[in-house]
């Protein structure tokens, strides 16, 4: 059994496959199964996968049914205990990054690094945080091409649902953290560099987004947003003037005066309104 499998997804994406799969074969550590999953592509990415078999453990070209078959496929083909997917046009971060942190491929359900983000020329390393929240993955979702997935954490959450079109990567990470409480590492390192120009990054998805979320956590989600808006508040100028006024002594004395008069009148109106509530208990 192989301790990672790393799986490539492709559809007419010539050029992108062979920047991904020159990536995989240039790395220096090696120790690792490669599976190909081509949609039965026209523009001869078959035909070179075909000349790269001797670098390729299993690969096929056919008609599927979109990016989350295809993902399906090569889970349901992968041998290693852990699965990493760098799909078509992505690329590992250099030839060295598996030789220097596959020993930390262990124990844990998902292990996951930071992750290079180019766009129209621009790169930045984007960093998921040590410790996760139901906020990280409210927003955003942990890196697929620069996490390690423990293959069999597929049998307990399902595998990639095939009836979301952009989002079921997120999902599946949302379920495992907070339906299934799986475990998780943080490796402070950059593994591999993602092309803002896909499916994912393009379209709107906070329609598949807002479907999960109120299937498995609609009741959270009422609360969380109640949050999300007194955060926005705290975070205005106007608050925080408040604030800064508060610090001085001309404002301490204001918000004590405007309590007092606000816990008089309250208490007042409270014990007026027992006296005369007809539906008291006392």
């Amino acid at each position: 059994m192989f301790k990672l499998s790393i799986i490539t997804i492709n559809y007419n994406n010539l050029g992108g496959l062979i920047t991904t799969i020159s990536s995989v074969k240039r790395q220096t550590w090696q120790e690792f199964e490669y599976i190909v999953i081509d949609g039965g592509s026209s523009d001869g990415s078959k035909e070179y996968i075909e000349n790269e078999y001797q670098y390729i453990d299993y690969w096929v070209s056919e008609k599927d049914a979109g990016i989350f078959n295809a993902m399906n496929k090569g889970i349901s083909e992968a041998k290693g205990e852990y699965l990493l997917f760098i799909n078509s046009g992505d690329h590992l971060f250099d030839d060295t990054i598996l030789e220097k942190n596959h020993n930390s491929i262990m124990e844990k359900d998902l292990i996951y690094f930071n992750l290079q983000m180019v766009r129209n020329g621009t790169s930045r390393i984007t960093k998921s945080p040590a410790k996760l929240s139901f906020s990280d993955l409210y927003t955003t979702t942990l890196p697929h091409p620069a996490t390690f997935i423990k293959k069999e954490l597929f049998s307990k959450v399902g595998m990639y649902d095939e009836s979301l079109r952009i989002v079921s990567d997120w999902k599946f990470f949302i379920l495992a953290l907070f339906k299934f409480n799986c475990s998780y590492l943080k490796i402070e390192d950059t593994l591999s560099t993602f092309y803002l120009d896909g499916i994912s990054t393009l379209d709107d998805n906070s329609h598949e987004r807002e479907l999960v979320l109120n299937q498995y956590f609609k009741r959270y989600i009422t609360d969380y947003e109640c949050l999300i808006e007194s955060r926005k508040l705290i975070d205005t100028n106007r608050f925080k003037m408040l604030i800064e006024i508060e610090k001085t002594l001309f404002g301490k004395k204001l918000v004590s005066i405007f309590f007092r008069i606000y816990i008089s009148f309250f208490s007042k109106n409270k014990i007026k309104d027992i006296l005369t509530d007809k539906n008291s208990y006392y």
